[in-house]
């Protein structure tokens, strides 16, 4: 038994050798085959390629076909494209067009990063370790989004290996088959076509003469045309109408005059005038972002006139006491909320949409989406007081703490709620001036709400009188001055006079002064203790001091 395990002994430990190596050597054959596209042969119908060009990276293969694009050599340029699809005897005809529309395209719409593009034969990524691809040969690689209609397609330039060979770089067969409609899209329009032959050179920075001086006049055209049109809209609106909050034209003439701005100068740069890529990654974001902006500013505007007319948000009438009051000022502060609310999602639709539609044409050269969350990041951080103000005003609103028209007293001023907007709190104080309060400090500092559940109310007049002072004289008095005044009949409890305290200076009395009305209190508070004033000093002239006798230095 012994012998028989010593004979198989080493073909077993061969066997395990050839196992545990199996796999390795298919991974590295597996590896070898993803690091390209294998094909018979690379365009037969172009014939030998030109011995000046460099096909072995894809930094050298763009570059060459930039340098024979800048000589207009299409038949070279040619030979930098995946022709495959085409037939083999219409790749000498078709191979240079799709060059010269492929170069157009480059022109127009792409910016090409030549710090991102590799320039080794695998396209390896070795500066960073954190790329999904880092340190992984690439067979192909994107160079740009270019938006056809509703789809964007992706512009790519491939690993080809043929049958006998080493591998090149082409552009993808993918991206030469779009090409037509590409050209077709962004090619020279027929205004361009009828300019003079020298205003369609190259100038500077990339750009063409003729874009130098069209740039310009896009812009002048279409600030005119925002102009007459908000003019047109404008026409007969006096200043009352203009500000009026339930008016639907006043609401939709900011939105649709952006609108009418950012259509014509769509029109103008993808009509008349195609510009190159330089002015176009900046021009495209913008027309999309405007008419995101236009459709979400309509939908707001639109929805505050339509709560407007529904609901009525005045303070002074939501102010107001009696049946059902309580309710309409629940129901405003409520919908105000609801309204914020809209807004912030409003708000967030639009900025989604407008970084995935900018993110797809990779906005001067650096997506947008890729930068979301670095974006984010530092938004937040620099807005984090807006957002706790937002999420503090929703706060107000769901706990009902403070409503619209609500009467409170805050940091000893009498004021009534006016408005409660997204960072701050409007505050209208009894004099008429206005307190403007974040919304945090409003919420996290104590305040007297007289609106709140009950509209009775009693009020204090307090007073400082001699020790000596007949209390019962001027209680009778109290009583008469109140049965003189509109106090409500049936709150006769809530009447009374008290000594709440005494000191060296006087004994310190309060009179209690119901009130119906949280509108009223304070004004009859004050009435209250003007009368009580005139009725002791007539008790103090007739009689024994009702005043204590104190200088102002003891009273310091």
């Amino acid at each position: 038994m012994l012998q028989l395990v010593r004979t198989l002994l080493p073909a077993l430990c061969a066997l395990t050798v050839l196992l545990l190596q199996a796999p390795g050597a298919n991974a590295q054959e597996q590896s070898g085959l993803d690091s390209w596209y294998r094909v018979t042969e690379v365009n037969p119908g172009l014939g030998a390629p030109p011995g000046n060009i460099d096909r072995t990276t894809p930094r050298s293969s763009l570059e060459s076909f930039l340098f024979r694009a800048d000589a207009e050599e299409w038949g070279q340029a040619a030979h930098m494209l995946d022709l495959s699809a085409i037939p083999p005897d219409e790749q000498a005809k078709v191979g240079p067009e799709r060059a010269e529309q492929f170069a157009t395209l480059l022109d127009r719409r792409i910016i090409i990063d030549w710090y991102d593009l590799r320039d080794r034969p695998d396209a390896v990524d070795a500066r960073t370790t954190d790329a999904p691809m880092a340190g992984e040969p690439r067979r192909s690689l994107l160079l740009w989004y270019v938006k056809l209609g509703d789809r964007p397609v992706p512009i790519r330039i491939n690993r080809i290996k043929p049958a006998v060979g080493e591998p090149v770089w082409l552009v993808s067969r993918q991206t030469v088959m779009s090409l037509p409609a590409l050209a077709e899209a962004y090619g020279p329009t027929e205004f361009e076509l009828m300019l003079p032959e020298p205003l369609r050179q190259k100038a500077f920075w990339g750009l063409r003469w003729y874009e130098v001086g069209a740039f310009p006049l896009v812009v002048l055209i279409t600030t005119l045309v925002g102009f007459l049109f908000n003019k047109a809209m404008s026409k007969g609106l006096g200043r009352t109408h203009r500000d009026s909050p339930t008016s639907m034209l006043v609401a939709t003439r900011g939105p649709l005059t952006l609108a009418v701005v950012t259509l014509t100068m769509s029109v103008l740069t993808s009509k008349v005038f195609v510009f190159s890529g330089r002015i176009d990654t900046v021009l495209s974001p913008l027309i999309i972002l405007g008419f995101v902006v236009a459709t979400l500013w309509l939908i707001v505007n639109v929805a505050d006139v339509i709560l407007s007319r529904l609901v009525n948000f005045d303070d002074e009438e939501l102010a107001a006491m009696g049946d059902g009051m309580e309710q309409r000022r629940n129901v405003a502060t409520r919908i105000s909320a609801a309204r914020r609310a809209v807004i912030v999602i409003v708000v967030l639709v639009g900025a989604g949409i407008t970084i995935n539609e900018a993110s797809v044409m990779r906005s001067l050269g650096v997506s947008l989406l890729a930068g979301a969350g670095t974006a984010t990041i530092i938004l937040a951080y620099a807005g984090r007081n807006v957002l706790t103000n937002i999420m503090a005003s929703l706060q107000i609103a769901l706990n009902q703490s403070a409503r619209i028209g609500d009467k409170v007293i805050y940091q000893g001023r009498f004021c009534t709620v006016e408005r409660i907007h997204f960072t701050f709190v409007q505050l209208r104080v009894w004099t008429g001036s206005r307190l403007v309060v974040p919304v945090v400090d409003f919420v996290s500092e104590p305040f007297e709400n007289w609106t709140m559940k009950e509209h009775f109310l009693i009020e204090q007049v307090v007073l400082r009188l001699s020790h000596k002072a007949d209390i019962e004289a001027l209680r009778r008095k109290y009583e008469q001055i109140l049965d003189d005044m509109d106090v409500p009949e049936d709150r006769a409890e809530d009447r009374g006079v008290y000594v709440k305290g005494h000191d060296v200076f006087g004994q310190e009395v309060v009179f209690l002064v119901p009130t119906p009305d949280p509108n009223l209190a304070w004004t009859m508070a004050c009435e209250v203790r003007e009368a009580l004033l005139k009725e002791a000093r007539k008790l103090d002239d007739e009689a024994q001091a009702i005043f204590p006798e104190a200088t102002p230095a003891e009273a310091a």
